[in-house]
C-alpha cells in the first residue's frame, strides 16, 4: 500500500519536477533576460489584478448569498440556494463566450473581474452556506443574550466560524482565476496562462513558455502558502454535551424585497444570461447547427473521456485514501499532501510537463488518449480523494476485522464488506471528476490526439472562428452535463458539513 501510494505521489509530483528542472537547465542568464522584462511584468500585474479584485468580490457575494438563504427570513430560500449554485454547471469560456455575444466590445481587466467573479462566487457560496446551514447557534444566543445585536453577532461571532469556508472558497477562486485560459482569451485579456498557450503555439514548448509556467507555478505555491497559514489551529468543532440547537432566522422586514432584487440579479447575470445567448443563438442558427457531423462523435468522445478519467482517477485515489484513513501519520499526510499541491497547478502547465516529457522519453504515448487520460487523473486527483477519504472514515473497520476473523482474506473482505460502504462516496468522487473532464479545455487542446474532438475543444474551435450559433449546441450539451454533477457538489457539501 505505501509503495502503491509513493508511486502515484511521485507521478503527481511530475509537473513540479519539470517546471524545476525546465528552469535551472536554463541557466541564470536566460532566467533573467526571460522574467525580468516587460511583458512579465505586464502579465504580472494583470493578474495580480485579476486576484485581488475577483477573489473578495467573490467572497462578498457568496457570504451575502450564503447568509441570506441560511440564516435569514428569506422567502423561497430553498429555491435561492440552489439558483446560487447553478452557474457552477456553466463553464467558464462559455459564460465569456455569452458575455461577448451581448457586449461585443468586452475586453480589458474589468471584463475579465465580472465574468470571473459570476462565474467562481459559488465556489465560495457552497462551502459557507454548507457551514453556516450546520454551524451550532449557542454562541450567537450567548452574544444576544449580552447585548449585542444582528450585525455585531454576525461581524464578532458568525464569521470568524466561517474562516475555514472563506479561505478554502477563496482558494479554489484564485487556483482557478490563475489557470483559465479561454475565458481571458476570448475577451483578450492576457494573463500567464493566455501568454504560456500563446507561446506553446508559436515556439513549440519554448524556454519563454517554460520560464512564465515557472512563475505560475511559482504564484500557486504561494497561494498554497498563504491559505494554510490563514486557516491556523483555531478549533471550530463544538465539543459540549447536549444536541445542537436550531439557529434562528433573522427577520428581513422591509430588507425582503431589496434581498429579492439582489439575489435575483445576481442569478440573472451569472446563469440567466449564459442560458439566454445559449439558447437565442441556437434559435437563430436552425436545425442545421445540430446536423454537424461532428456533434455526435465530440458528445461521445467526451463522455468517454470522462468515464476513463473518473474510473482511472478513483482507482489510483483509494490507495491513498486507505493509508490516510486507516494508516494515518507523516508519511500518508507527505504523499497525499503531494497530490494537492501538483493538483492545484493550472492545466496548460501540467500539459508542458506532458508533452515535453512524452516527446523526450516516451514518444510512443505523445498525443494519445492514455496521455490525456493520465493528465485528467493528476488535475483531478484532490475531487476523488476527498470523498473517498470522507467514505473510508465513515465505514467502520471492525466490520472487516469481522469478515477477517470468519476466515476471509484481508483483500476479499475489502471488497466484500468496506468497498460496498465507500461506494455513494466513490461514485460523488467519479462524478466531480467527470465534471472537471467534461469543462477541461486548455489541458485536451495541447494533449488531444488528432482527430479528437470533445465538446470543449469543438465549441472552442467554433467559437474562435466567430461561429457562435455553431457553437451554441456545444455549449448546452456541456451545462447539461455538468448541472447534475453540480447540484451533487451542493448537496455533497451540505452532508458534509454536517459530518
Amino acid at each position: 500500500m505505501v509503495l502503491l501510494s509513493a508511486a502515484i505521489a511521485v507521478y503527481a509530483l511530475v509537473p513540479l519536477g519539470y517546471v524545476v528542472t525546465e528552469t535551472i537547465s536554463a541557466g541564470w542568464d536566460t532566467v533573467t533576460t526571460l522574467i525580468f522584462r516587460p511583458r512579465v511584468g505586464e502579465l504580472l500585474g494583470n493578474t495580480i489584478a485579476l486576484v485581488l479584485i475577483s477573489v473578495p468580490l467573490c467572497v462578498l457575494l457568496g457570504v451575502a448569498g450564503a447568509w441570506l438563504v441560511e440564516r435569514t427570513s428569506l422567502r423561497g430560500h430553498k429555491a435561492w440556494a440552489l439558483l446560487l449554485a447553478a452557474p457552477l454547471a456553466i463553464p467558464a469560456f462559455v459564460n465569456s463566450y455569452a458575455w461577448v455575444s451581448a457586449i461585443p466590445s468586452l475586453a480589458g481587466i474589468f471584463s475579465g473581474v465580472l465574468i470571473s467573479t459570476l462565474s467562481y462566487f459559488p465556489l465560495v457560496y457552497i462551502p459557507v452556506a454548507a457551514t453556516l446551514s450546520r454551524l451550532d447557534p449557542a454562541l450567537e444566543q450567548s452574544a444576544a443574550s449580552l447585548g449585542l445585536g444582528p450585525w455585531h453577532r454576525f461581524f464578532r461571532v458568525v464569521l470568524p466560524q466561517l474562516r475555514l469556508a472563506i479561505t478554502g472558497g477563496a482558494l479554489l477562486v484564485s487556483l482557478h482565476l490563475l489557470s483559465e485560459y479561454g475565458a481571458f482569451a476570448m475577451i483578450r485579456f492576457d494573463t500567464f496562462t493566455t501568454a504560456i498557450y500563446e507561446q506553446f503555439q508559436s515556439t513549440f514548448n519554448g524556454a519563454a513558455a517554460n520560464m512564465l509556467a515557472s512563475v505560475l507555478v511559482f504564484f500557486c505555491l504561494l497561494l498554497l502558502l498563504a491559505e494554510s497559514r490563514t486557516r491556523g489551529n483555531v478549533r471550530y468543532a463544538r465539543v459540549g454535551s447536549g444536541a445542537q440547537a436550531r439557529a434562528t432566522r433573522l427577520a428581513l422586514r422591509h430588507f425582503q424585497w431589496p434581498a429579492q432584487l439582489f439575489l435575483a440579479a445576481l442569478t440573472l447575470l451569472a446563469f440567466g444570461l449564459p442560458l439566454y445567448f445559449v439558447a437565442r443563438w441556437i434559435v437563430q442558427g436552425g436545425a442545421s447547427i445540430w446536423q454537424r457531423a461532428e456533434l455526435l462523435p465530440a458528445l461521445l468522445q467526451t463522455l468517454g473521456y470522462g468515464v476513463s478519467g473518473a474510473l482511472a482517477t478513483t482507482l489510483l485515489a483509494f490507495p491513498l485514501a486507505v493509508l490516510a484513513v486507516r494508516y494515518s501519520g507523516w508519511l500518508s499526510r507527505v504523499l497525499e499532501g503531494a497530490n494537492y499541491i501538483s493538483s492545484s497547478m493550472p492545466g496548460i502547465v501540467v500539459a508542458l510537463a506532458f508533452v515535453t516529457l512524452s516527446v523526450h522519453w516516451l514518444p510512443t504515448i505523445y498525443q494519445t488518449a492514455f496521455l490525456l487520460v493520465a493528465a485528467y487523473v493528476l488535475l483531478f486527483m484532490p475531487r476523488s480523494l476527498v470523498n473517498l477519504r470522507a467514505g473510508l472514515a465513515q465505514a467502520p473497520v471492525q466490520l472487516e476485522e469481522a469478515a477477517r476473523a470468519l476466515g476471509k482474506p484481508p483483500l476479499l473482505a475489502f471488497l466484500r464488506v468496506t468497498l460496498p460502504l465507500t461506494a455513494p462516496a466513490a461514485a460523488g468522487g467519479a462524478a466531480l471528476v467527470f465534471l472537471g473532464v467534461v469543462n477541461e479545455l486548455t489541458a485536451t487542446l495541447l494533449l488531444s490526439p488528432n482527430g479528437t474532438n470533445t465538446l470543449a475543444t469543438e465549441f472552442w474551435a467554433l467559437s474562435s472562428e466567430i461561429d457562435y450559433a455553431g457553437a451554441a449546441p456545444y455549449a448546452l450539451l456541456m451545462i447539461a452535463l455538468s448541472a447534475p454533477m453540480a447540484y451533487l457538489l451542493f448537496s455533497q457539501s451540505k452532508k458534509a458539513a454536517g459530518q
